[in-house]
């Protein structure tokens, strides 16, 4: 995968549709709701969160799930920041993001700060916020971090369409820069997902999904 912007078409005016892999970037159901379904919720998330919290992400995309932890975060009572690492090969230009971003008024005010200081990539100080978006290839970068997330946002693209995103050995690089006791959550229950994260080390479970997806996948580093 090429280090490049996102090649958007948009259905119905509002719901954006990578060109590079023919997959929506969120449900055309309710794209915050599957986002604290499958992100928040199969993290256990707000309640695990703790001071220094640092939730990392593969696919940034339209920054949805960014900001449904951060508001997560702030309504929990949270005073410090929380830490926000995303792997992202295709960013999105600002302007598609803040279009895609209209759909989900909930989270309006989180994201006109974001936008406000977003410049398309590398780290961004919001205050109780502080994110990191590193560009390219994931498969390259993650190996090289230096750090470790508390829990996991594993939001690549279909993994029949995206099947780069969901290998074994980026699913090894995701264990070995997760805490001890950290978690993995997933919208995929995809059999060599499953799989591969369990061979990573994983304890991994399979729980019920959002809207029409019958299930997802939910992981705890054993």
């Amino acid at each position: 995968m090429a280090d490049q912007q996102a090649r958007l078409s948009w259905r119905e005016d509002r719901i954006p549709v990578s060109d590079q892999f023919d997959d929506p970037y969120f449900s055309i159901h309710d794209g915050l709701a599957e986002t604290e379904h499958v992100f928040l919720g199969g993290n256990e998330l707000p309640a695990r969160f703790a001071p220094g919290f640092h939730v990392a992400e593969l696919g940034f995309g339209t920054g949805l799930n960014m900001l449904a932890a951060w508001r997560a975060w702030e309504e929990s009572g949270q005073t410090g920041a929380l830490q926000f690492t995303s792997f992202e090969a295709y960013p999105m230009a600002p302007a598609d993001m803040a279009k895609a971003l209209e759909a989900f008024p909930d989270v309006a005010p989180w994201a006109a700060r974001f936008l406000d200081s977003w410049q398309g990539g590398g780290c961004c100080d919001l205050g109780t916020l502080q994110l990191n978006v590193i560009i390219g290839d994931a498969r390259v970068s993650l190996p090289k971090w230096t750090e470790a997330a508390d829990a996991w946002f594993l939001d690549g693209f279909s993994p029949a369409k995206n099947p780069e995103l969901w290998q074994e050995d980026l699913l090894q690089a995701v264990a070995d820069h997760t805490a001890p006791g950290g978690s993995a959550a997933t919208y995929t229950a995809a059999g060599f997902v499953r799989r591969g994260l369990e061979v990573a080390g994983f304890s991994v479970s399979r729980i019920a999904g959002f809207g029409r997806k019958r299930h997802m996948t939910k992981a705890i580093l054993a």
